[in-house]
């Protein structure tokens, strides 16, 4: 549906966006997570056409940007960072307004404007005033917006900032909604976001594609991520030499008296066998417990700038 090939954006002297690829089937919702100035909405704003790329080449829906712009904007419903909507206007006449400019045929206007507030729930707002609208109905105004062309296509930069905790919620609610009937592009900095909303992320660093997978895949691929916590009432020395000797186990620390963090090889679960060894010393096992990493985990692993991360960005571009 969308593909981006060695998508590059040059700044006079620097690189915002170098040498990005990607493929996004129909139906996905790709996370396209990275910090703040990462190069996110300068390539959300090259594949929707509002800014030329200096390189590369976008292709959606088998139609080439280059070639056709107005035939790929045709096929993207793009809500930008900051929205332009007009205060002075009712959220209907906002409607018909962006209709007429994305080309609605007149005679469809009334049933498209109808069809979109209903998707995102702002038919109770659509005689007020935008300028009267909270931040979080705002929002949907310009979700509607997006939708009244019909396109296959939704790309969403930072639908969810500046919102209170329930209209997050709300918006996360009404993008997964979406995505039954779109392919998403989401992009965001807020990891709980993309992590309960996206199928795959995307993650760019200093205008670099560093990652690219389901979160799981993701996991999987940073190695010695996951580990296993256990305390013992034990003689320390022998506990951890018994533990360094499990299979599966890369590498056993101290944690505390008795307690130990063991790094987990292969992304297995050592809690039977670390339970089995309890029972075989006849020592008394006081904690069990094994530790996923969240996107956040990977998130700023990958993003940190310190010499582990090259290393950690290629572990998790092998997944």
């Amino acid at each position: 549906m969308i593909a981006v090939e060695g998508l590059t954006k040059r700044f006079v002297d620097r690189d915002a966006v170098a040498n990005v690829s990607f493929f996004v089937p129909e139906g996905e919702v790709l996370g396209f997570l990275g910090p703040n100035g990462a190069g996110k909405t300068t390539t959300m704003r090259m594949i929707t056409g509002f800014l030329p790329a200096t390189s590369g080449s976008v292709r959606v829906a088998g139609i080439d940007l280059a070639r056709d712009p107005l035939g790929v904007r045709a096929r993207i419903g793009y809500l930008p960072e900051n929205v332009a909507l007009y205060p002075e206007m009712r959220v209907s006449e906002y409607l018909r307004f962006r209709a007429a400019i994305e080309g609605v045929p007149r005679k469809d206007v009334a049933a498209r404007v109808d069809d979109a507030s209903g998707r995102t729930m702002i038919g109770d707002v659509r005689r007020q005033l935008i300028g009267t609208l909270s931040k979080g109905y705002r929002q949907r105004v310009g979700l509607a917006s997006t939708l009244l062309h019909r396109p296959p296509v939704l790309i969403l930069d930072e639908p969810t900032v500046g919102l209170d905790p329930r209209q997050i919620v709300n918006i996360r609610e009404l993008i997964v909604a979406l995505g039954k009937d779109h392919t998403v592009i989401l992009s965001t900095h807020i990891l709980p976001e993309v992590e309960q909303v996206c199928r795959r992320v995307l993650i760019i660093d200093e205008g670099k594609l560093i990652a690219d997978g389901t979160p799981e895949q993701l996991r999987t691929g940073l190695a010695g991520a996951a580990e296993v916590v256990t305390e013992l009432d034990a003689p320390e020395a022998d506990a951890r030499a018994a533990l360094e000797r499990l299979p599966g186990v890369g590498a056993v620390r101290a944690d505390g008296p008795g307690r130990f963090r063991l790094s987990v090889e292969g992304g297995g679960d050592l809690r039977r066998a670390v339970f089995s060894l309890a029972v075989e010393k006849g020592w008394v096992l006081l904690e069990l417990s094994q530790t996923v990493p969240s996107l956040e985990d990977i998130f700023l692993r990958l993003t940190t700038r310190d010499a582990a991360a090259p290393e950690a960005a290629a572990e998790v571009a092998r997944a």
